[in-house]
């Protein structure tokens, strides 16, 4: 039977997919036979006919893997599952799981399980990582994304509770100015718990990035100008409400940001557009005037147009560029990438039994 690792994570969107892909390509490069699965899916999508998890179909498309979509998501989280599931009448689904489980791992050398949502998520239909590892014999490696702080409290209960099967941590997204703090208060601290930290991912500007048509259908907006340019990358925000000689100077240093502002700003609009910023949204539903159209036109800047107020577009913008998902190929091997070079391998594999990388 092929070794199991499960991927899980300290919170959604802590970057599960990018070190399940990560840690695939790079043990497919070393001429490791790797098959994969995500147990439970909560983002059912139509595919080839069958119905299957988003994520997993994406992850599989990464890793150039075809199973069947019935095996590598063997439960998914509908609506009616969830209120079935609520009111008792779901019976355990882990005796699915784990017989899809095997006949996935059938001749492979290595099995990646990744998980959904928190490592805790699950438990009220009895799905959680932490029972999964624990019946599945499986091991473990929990990725959290840094925000703001460490879910230092989170890595040491899931450590409690997984014992020796968890192999150890991964830190995600974490900025330069940071790294001395990790290297010399935070490692050592989970270290000391018995959490050993197998990378340190740092910041990736690209890799939080968005699109600007991907940015309109997340604010629920419409693009109004240079559509031929919506593919321009968004890194960042600036709020454009102040004077425009303030504006300037923030605007300077953030050359990579959209800029949020009211649809009746036209003088801070056109030193946005000027300046060549990648996206320009308006709030407040107003459409700007043909000066600015054209202007915009002429130097491939984005236009958005929403509904919201400022306040509330830029709150929509900050969880957008949190939670947006990886559905980029170039991005999410570029992440691999990332993971193929910070990730500690060698005790990785010592972990799971497969002997010496090459």
């Amino acid at each position: 039977m092929a070794a199991g690792l499960y991927i899980g994570g300290t919170r959604a969107y802590a970057g599960k997919n990018t070190l399940t892909a990560g840690i695939g390509l790079q043990f497919q490069k070393e001429g490791l036979n790797i098959g994969y699965m995500k147990p439970i899916g909560v983002m059912p999508v139509e595919k080839d006919g069958h119905t299957a998890d988003e994520d997993a179909a994406f992850v599989q498309e990464v890793l150039g893997l075809k199973q069947p979509a019935d095996l590598v998501t063997p439960v998914l989280l509908t609506r009616d599952f969830k209120m079935s599931a609520f009111a008792g009448l779901v019976p355990d689904c882990l005796p699915k799981i784990a017989e899809a489980f095997r006949a996935l791992a059938r001749e492979r050398d290595l099995m990646l399980v990744c998980g959904s949502g928190h490592a805790l998520s699950g438990k009220y239909c009895r799905l959680d990582g932490i029972r999964l590892v624990q019946e599945m014999d499986l091991k473990a490696v929990v990725i959290d994304r840094l925000q703001h702080e460490i879910n230092y409290d989170e890595l040491l209960h899931v450590k409690e509770l997984l014992g020796d099967r968890m192999l150890g941590a991964v830190l995600n997204d974490v900025p330069a100015d940071f790294m001395n703090e990790i290297e010399n208060v935070v490692r050592p601290c989970l270290e000391r718990y018995g959490v050993q930290v197998l990378g340190v991912l740092p910041h990736d500007s690209l890799m939080s990035s968005i699109r600007a048509y991907e940015l309109a259908e997340g604010l629920g907006g419409r693009l109004a100008a240079a559509q031929h340019r919506a593919g321009r990358m968004v890194e960042n925000f600036l709020i454009g409400t102040m004077q425009v000689e303030n504006f300037m100077t923030h605007f300077i240093r953030n050359p990579n940001a959209a800029v949020i502002v009211g649809g009746d700003r036209a003088d801070v609009q056109l030193v946005a557009i000027e300046g060549g910023c990648p996206c320009l949204v308006l709030t407040g539903n107003l459409f700007p005037n043909d000066l600015i159209l054209s202007r915009a036109d002429a130097m491939n800047v984005p236009i958005v147009l929403v509904r919201q107020d400022t306040y509330t577009t830029a709150q929509k913008m900050e969880k957008l560029l949190t939670r947006h998902k990886l559905r980029d190929i170039g991005k999410i091997r570029r992440g691999a990438k990332l993971v193929a070079s910070e990730l500690d391998f060698d005790a990785l594999r010592s972990g799971l039994g497969l002997g010496l990388g090459l």
